[in-house]
């Protein structure tokens, strides 16, 4: 076995960049572990955990590109540094860029018609940056996280008396004029606009009205924070004055994990009083309110967006609503045995996560998470499982000093095995997601795992059902026809929408009484 190392001075790539490009080198023939990243506190955190730290290595600076390579030997090691630096080439020759520029003003200086800026710069710089595209005249969505919520405010602030967007920190998802800027599916253009302070959610709500037929005129991601109480739902309030004023919308589709109660109803209040129909989903426990005159609400993100296609004209008849499949989940409790009684969770994106455990919420009383809203059931240990159990493997719990779940799926790998060896467990569920800046293979990467996890159940004499959902478009890459077509060649249950994950996760392991 033999490592090579490789510090790169002052050279920087994006995150998005470098997550691709991690992901493909570790595919690579003779490669055990490829890792490619900046230089950060948390990525050096990351390769201790991995026993690949050096002191070269512990001395890099944050805009500096490190290279490490676990391989057979030398000699593969140096085949596969010339194949990691032809995919650093690949990428520079595939990109649109005409020009580099050293600064954001400088770029605007150069390009005085453009007004978008997206930012990935490591979190200590982040605001700075953002307030430079600002104070030049820039809307920004600012990919990065680590950034101070007294930052963000300020920020956000400053955006508003410009009248301009401030995206993030920390949002993943926007479709901006039909371009998937950083995670987002592709999807039909058309006239429902979304403001959304959750990634994942968003994605899962231009997917289902894409499915539906609608189309997206614009969709503007606000950052996870943006309904705190701090915040104010600053930006979000924005952006509806925006796509009230765009043209091209003509119905606006809200969607959120559950906000600060104050600031709810200044973003209901100004919903209100919209010249555009709004359609709301908040998720959470509650039920939703009654529809208003040009505000409605929804329960989930397939209720919001069968609600806002509807009020395009599209008719309900017309629409495959994948109504759940009762005969497949009586088929699933025949087959569990009665010490089956507890689903586990293993999701990469939160709102996901949080959709499908709400929908568990509403009828099991034993269930936690690392990302509940209750403390009480919120893990003490996230390595051991409690009762029904949802695991966002995206939150900073899992991610501080570890790569992301869609750059290394190792973590959901070994927590898969883990939770199939538990007798209790009857339901594992798990999410996979397509489009730009995702893995390029979702579920692939996982299917071994998967066939280990039914075979490691099998041998104990148990079934095992494992439920997948794969959050995609009939238009991305990889193609979402072949990734459910695997699944279903593991053995897994695959569901149409997050919402059915949901409901079927919960009902598959009902017994008796409460089924």
């Amino acid at each position: 076995m033999s490592i090579r190392i490789v510090v790169k001075k002052n050279t920087y790539f994006d995150s998005v960049s470098l997550m691709s490009i991690s992901t493909r080198a570790n595919k690579l023939d003779g490669v055990e572990q490829a890792f490619v990243a900046m230089a950060t506190e948390m990525n050096k955190g990351v390769l201790k955990n991995l026993g690949l730290l050096t002191p070269e290595l512990e001395e890099a600076k944050s805009g500096d590109l490190m290279i490490v390579i676990k391989g057979a030997s030398e000699a593969a090691n140096d085949q596969t540094l010339v194949a990691i630096e032809d995919l650093f080439t690949h990428k520079e020759q595939g990109g649109q860029h005409e020009a580099r520029y050293a600064t954001l003003a400088s770029a605007k200086k150069h390009v005085p018609d453009s007004n978008l800026a997206v930012i990935s710069v490591n979190g200590l710089f982040a605001a700075r940056e953002a307030r430079q595209a600002l104070q030049n005249n820039l809307n920004v969505m600012l990919f990065s996280d680590n950034v101070s919520l007294e930052d963000e405010l300020a920020l956000k602030q400053l955006a508003h008396e410009k009248g301009l967007l401030m995206m993030g920190p920390d949002c993943g998802t926007a479709i901006i004029n039909g371009a998937a800027l950083c995670f987002g599916n592709a999807v039909r253009r058309g006239n429902i606009g979304i403001v959304g302070a959750s990634g994942t959610g968003s994605q899962e709500l231009s997917v289902r009205i894409h499915e539906f037929g609608g189309g997206i005129s614009q969709l503007i991601g606000t950052g996870g924070r943006d309904l705190s109480e701090k915040i104010g739902g600053l930006m979000m309030l924005d952006a509806i004055g925006m796509l009230e004023a765009d043209p091209q919308t003509e119905i606006i589709a809200l969607i959120s994990k559950p906000p600060a109660p104050t600031v709810a109803r200044k973003v209901l209040e100004r919903a209100r009083a919209c010249h555009k129909p709004v359609v709301v989903c908040f998720l959470g426990r509650e039920a939703a309110p009654a529809d208003e005159n040009g505000l409605l609400f929804a329960r989930g993100t397939k209720e919001t967006a069968l609600k806002a296609v509807l009020l395009t004209g599209v008719k309900k008849e017309s629409l495959d609503l994948h109504p759940l499949n009762w005969p497949l989940i009586e088929e699933v409790r025949a087959r569990l045995t009665p010490q089956q009684k507890y689903i586990r969770g293993l999701f990469c994106g939160g709102t996901l996560c949080d959709e499908a455990m709400f929908a568990a919420m509403e009828k099991h009383a034993e269930v936690y998470s690392n990302i509940h809203p209750d403390p009480a059931f919120r893990l003490t240990d996230l390595n051991r499982s409690v009762g029904h159990t949802f695991l966002d493997f995206g939150d900073d719990d899992f991610t501080n000093g570890k790569p992301h779940p869609m750059i290394d799926p190792t973590n959901r790998i070994s927590r898969l095995l883990q939770e199939a060896r538990d007798p209790e467990v009857g339901v594992i569920v798990m999410d996979f997601v397509l489009g730009y800046g995702s893995h390029e293979d979702p579920v692939g990467v996982m299917i071994e795992a998967i066939v280990e996890a039914k075979a490691i159940a099998a041998a104990e004499g148990r079934p095992l059902e494992i439920l997948g959902y794969v959050l995609g478009t009939d238009l991305d890459t990889p193609s979402l026809e072949k990734q459910c077509q695997m699944l279903t060649d593991a053995g897994v249950i695959w569901a149409s929408s997050s919402t059915n994950t949901g409901l079927l996760a919960r009902e598959f392991i009902c017994k008796g009484e409460e089924a």
